[in-house]
This record gives structure tokens, sequence and C-alpha cells, in this order.
């Protein structure tokens, strides 16, 4: 049954959504997608091989999260192969009739690839994985589309940016997520959901000026009673509702999610919950890739206690540098008109200093302490690690500002010689 507002679920009618990335959380988020969109609206499940489609919860279109041993499914899902000779960003259907290995050697014709313009894309792939399969859907994405970032790490837009989409004209609309769920696969398509958290998201700044928080500055109201509206994106009598429609649903569609517990915020509050779960993973996600410990492993001992000390201590010193310098950047771009010095040009969040980013990172190594942290589980099974968008992230931030960041550098060192060792090597 869908949870949609009528009268977003009728504009929306026949609105296609596509998650990339089917790891845990993409599942996840999938499940909801289908849980509460009304059939009209396909969810459609993209694959990068015809291989890696062929299973047999793709043949029957299924997902199941489990939850404290409690089982839920749901199926109806389109699945979309990228397709290798197309060079518009094409997409396959994927057919469930055929076998495996017809599957694999499937070549297809005019009428079986897909080529339309996608409105949405969720993305919940790996950060080092988002480029490579945006350059090849770039052609179908336009200044319509919408996509949604959902992964670990920072620097992705602006990477994305400088690669892909770099004219603003024709630029998709971005909307960032920070997530707190704890999930992993039992299976393909089978998902256990251990630890229930929440996802916060925002919109990019659009580049065409429209202000999507608005509603945040309206006088008329106390603060605590304002709150972002879907009219500040667009409405029906809006001559641009087309060009942010796909905008406009996204959001109302992930406002819809109340099992995910995901919310609408402004886009300063996201980038704050993205750093500071940025800081997080940057402690934990190298110390146990490169310990081989669960998280519960860490922080027992002077050493590790120190390492975290250093990593905060380097992160928020270039916070604060960066929010200094975009703050000032703001105040440069004011009219004369403007008295500046009742502006606090110095203000960072208490909670991106140094102490509480190292509270932070104990409190959630305490409750997920029976984890294996993703970048662990990369370098077991000799994948990718994310850890240039983490404490890489870091360090080319401090290069900026011009910060000495000498923990988080030699962090992404040891976790680059820690993936160039087998890791069965014995001796």
């Amino acid at each position: 049954m869908s949870n949609l507002a009528p009268e977003e679920s009728n504009s929306t009618s026949n609105m296609r959504f596509y998650v990339l990335g089917l790891g845990p959380i993409g599942c996840l988020l999938a499940h909801n997608l289908r849980s509460v969109l009304p059939r009209t609206h396909p969810v459609t499940l993209i694959q990068k091989t015809a291989k890696q489609a062929w299973t047999p919860q793709n043949a029957a279109a299924k997902i199941t999260i489990e939850n404290q041993g409690i089982r839920q499914s749901t199926d109806g899902f389109d699945v979309e192969v990228f397709d290798k000779h197309s060079g518009a960003g094409g997409g396959v259907r994927f057919n469930p009739k055929l076998s495996k290995e017809q599957s694999a050697g499937f070549t297809p014709s005019h009428e079986d690839l897909r080529t339309a313009p996608i409105e949405t894309l969720f993305i919940t792939t790996k950060a080092h994985s988002t480029a490579p399969a945006l350059s090849h859907l770039a052609p179908r994405l336009t200044s319509r589309s919408t996509i949604v970032l959902l992964q670990n790490g920072m620097g992705l837009y602006e990477d994305l940016v400088e690669r892909i989409f770099r004219n603003p004209e024709s630029r998709p609309h971005f909307i960032l997520a920070s997530n707190t769920h704890g999930a992993w696969l039992k299976s393909a398509f089978h998902v256990v959901h251990a630890g229930i958290g929440d996802i916060t998201f925002g919109i990019v700044p659009d580049s065409r000026k429209r202000d999507f928080e608005a509603a945040m500055a309206d006088e008329s109201k106390p603060v605590y009673e304002r709150s972002l509206s879907l009219d500040d994106i667009t409405r029906p009598d809006d001559p641009s509702f087309d060009q942010y429609r796909s905008l406009r649903h996204t959001v109302a569609v992930l406002q819809s999610l109340d099992a995910l517990g995901c919310k609408w915020s402004p886009i300063a509050d996201v980038q704050l919950a993205m750093r500071r779960k940025l800081v997080v993973n940057a402690i934990v996600n190298p110390l146990t890739a490169v310990l081989g410990c669960r998280n519960g492993g860490l922080f027992k001992d002077d050493s590790s206690q120190n390492m975290m000390r250093s990593v905060c201590e380097e992160a928020a010193t270039a916070f604060r540098a960066q929010i200094e310098a975009d703050t000032q950047s703001w105040l440069d771009s004011l009219p004369p008109s403007v008295d500046k010095s009742q502006v606090p040009v110095g203000r960072v969040p208490k909670e991106l200093g140094a102490g509480a980013l190292e509270r932070e990172v104990l409190r959630v190594t305490h409750v997920t302490r029976g984890n294996m942290s993703s970048m662990l589980s990369d370098v077991r099974k000799n994948n990718p690690t994310e850890i240039d968008f983490l404490n890489g992230y870091l360090v080319r931030l401090g290069e900026q500002y011009n910060i000495p960041m000498p923990v988080n550098r030699a962090l992404v060192q040891l976790v680059k010689m820690r993936c160039s060792i087998p890791i069965d090597q014995t001796f």
C-alpha cells in the first residue's frame, strides 16, 4: 500500500525509479521503494552484466529483508542490464526465461534496448565504482533527472561534477544522503537488517538559483515551526515544473519511506551528518582493515586511542578551515549594503570539534562492536576499498587549506599496502 500523498501518487504516474548498487543498502532501499510505491511506478534494479543478473532471486524478481528473525519479501521488480553493445547508455531488460548460458551470450535487438532518459536514479554502489557506472548512463541523464547519492565517504559529488557533469546547465539534480542503518547480505537479494538507523538527505543547491529551502527563512513563523516544503522545489502551476518534476517527486518518495526513517533536512545539516560519519569511517574502517579485527577490537589500548585522537584533531582542523573559507566566500558575494560585521565568520558546529568527534567514534564503535567493517570485508575479498573517499578526502582537504594530515596520509598508505599483499599469504 502506498504511503505517498494522493497528489504525489497521481502526478508521479508511470515514473520509473532506478537503483544502482545491489548490496545490502541498495536492496534495503529497493525493498522499501517497492513497498510504498504503487505498481504503476516501476522500480528497476540495474545489473552490470547478464551473468551477474542471472540468479534465482532475479528470475523471481524478489528481495527478502530479515530483521530479528522476521522475513519480509517484495517482488515485482524490473531488472535492467548494462548493454555493452550500446553507446547511448542503453540497458537491456533482463529476461528471466533465458537460461544462465543464454543470458550471458544474448545479443539484444534494437527493440530490446532501453535508451529513454532516466528520471530518478538511486546510487548505493561503492564510491569508487560510481563514476564508471555513471559514465555509461550519462547519455540518459539530463538536467531534469535526479540522482540520489547514498554512500560512505565524501568528495564523490565533487568528483562526479569534475569528471562527468561539468556543465551546470545540463547537470542533473543531486540529493546527498547520510545513512546509519546497518545491514549485510545473507545471500543474493537476502538482506539482514541488523541495525535500525535513519537516512538524512538534502538537495544540492540549484545551479539555476532556485531556493529549495526558502520555507526555512519564513519570518512569519517561529523558527521551531518552519519546515522544508515540496512547493519550494516546484508546483504544478510552475512554468518550470517539468524541469523540477523528478526532484519534487523523488523527495516526496524518500519522505514516504517511514521504515527507513528518511528525513529531508537543509543541506548544511546533511553535510554536518556526513562529516561526522566520515570521521567515524576514516578511523574504524582503515584500522580494522589493517589489523584484521572487528570494530569492538579497537580502542582497548593507548596506541589505537592515540591514533583515533590524531585523526579527529586533523579532521576538526580541516573542517574549521573549510567552513571559515566557505563563510568568507559567501560574505564576499553579498552586496555592500549588507552589514557583514553581524555575521559570525568563525562559528563551527560544536559537533565537529575534536572532542565531540572522538565521542562519536567511541559511541558508534561500541554500538557496532560485533560488526566487521566494510573495508575489512573488501580487503578479505580482494576488492577495491573506499579509502580514497575517506582518509583520502581528508588528505585532499588538508592540502587545499594547507593543513598537515600526517596520520590520515599514513592510514591511506597502510590500507593500500595491505591491499597489495594477498590476504592468504603465509610464511
